[in-house]
């Protein structure tokens, strides 16, 4: 940078100190540009956009719910029914309880069910005490096996004689019936359109007494049951008389569908 050579007056007057505060002033002035560094931040205001950028503005929303239900009539049947014996050695109660649950697997086979609709379900062996009535030590008795099976019946008008054809051959509990549809995929389809149709006209009526329209849907969320339910019988081959089938009554399900829906709305 050129030097510069400034000459400053005595001071031997009031008018001569004023002419030498001029002169340095107008010095710093010209030397201002020079020492500003280049990477000095700007003070000038910023820009100031006339709209928010594309997808920057807040969404408008309407948030409803709809429930559909479709009664339906269950097609299937799950039965459970098993053994339960007590004897004073192991090998005596598996003998035992062997013997008797072939009989009653074949007994539900020939009342219609196939032989892939049978499963085991349950299979145990525990000891088995005596408690005295005053107190004291319990006293080993002999050991219990526990075996059942879970009959999947798809003609459900066979199911009482599935139930009587087993106990007569000797199972000696039974759980209790459930009911289901084969296939619920109809059903809930059905469901979920009348919960949707129903969200709808919600949010339609919202947004006419609002003063708006809906422009699209923001989310669905859905939520759905119809889950079969069980029917519970007494246990113990005492509990159906021999002389008189065990009625069935299967009634009907329903499958329900709810959806909470966020509408755009403008």
């Amino acid at each position: 940078m050129p030097s510069r050579t400034i000459t400053i007056p005595l001071p031997t007057s009031r008018a001569a100190w004023l002419a030498a505060g001029l002169a340095v002033g107008l010095l710093a002035a010209a030397l201002a540009p020079s020492l500003v560094p280049a990477t000095a931040p700007s003070l000038t205001p910023g820009r100031t956009l006339a709209a928010d950028p594309p997808g920057s503005a807040q969404e408008h929303t309407i948030s409803v719910t709809g429930t559909g239900k479709v009664v339906i009539s269950p097609d299937i049947a799950d039965l459970r029914l098993g053994v339960s014996v007590t004897k004073s050695t192991v090998a005596e109660a598996r003998s035992s309880s062997a013997s008797i649950m072939t009989a009653v697997i074949d007994a539900i086979r020939k009342a219609g069910v196939a032989e892939a609709d049978l499963k085991t379900s349950i299979l145990s062996l525990y000891p088995a005490y005596d408690y005295p009535a005053g107190g004291g030590t319990p006293r080993l008795k002999g050991y219990t096996i526990s075996n059942a099976v879970v009959a999947t019946i798809r003609s459900i008008d066979t199911a009482g004689a599935v139930i009587d054809g087993a106990m007569g051959a000797g199972a000696t509990t039974m759980d209790g019936i459930t009911f289901r549809v084969a296939d619920p995929a109809r059903a809930e389809e059905q469901a979920r359109q009348a919960a949707m149709a129903q969200a709808k006209s919600k949010a339609q009526t919202l947004a006419s007494a609002a003063g708006v329209a809906i422009d699209g849907v923001a989310s669905i969320n859905e939520s759905s049951s119809g889950s079969p339910y069980p029917i519970a019988y007494s246990s113990g081959a005492g509990a159906v008389a021999k002389d008189v089938a065990t009625p069935v009554q299967a009634g009907t399900n329903e499958v329900t569908v709810t959806v909470s829906v966020v509408y755009l709305i403008r």
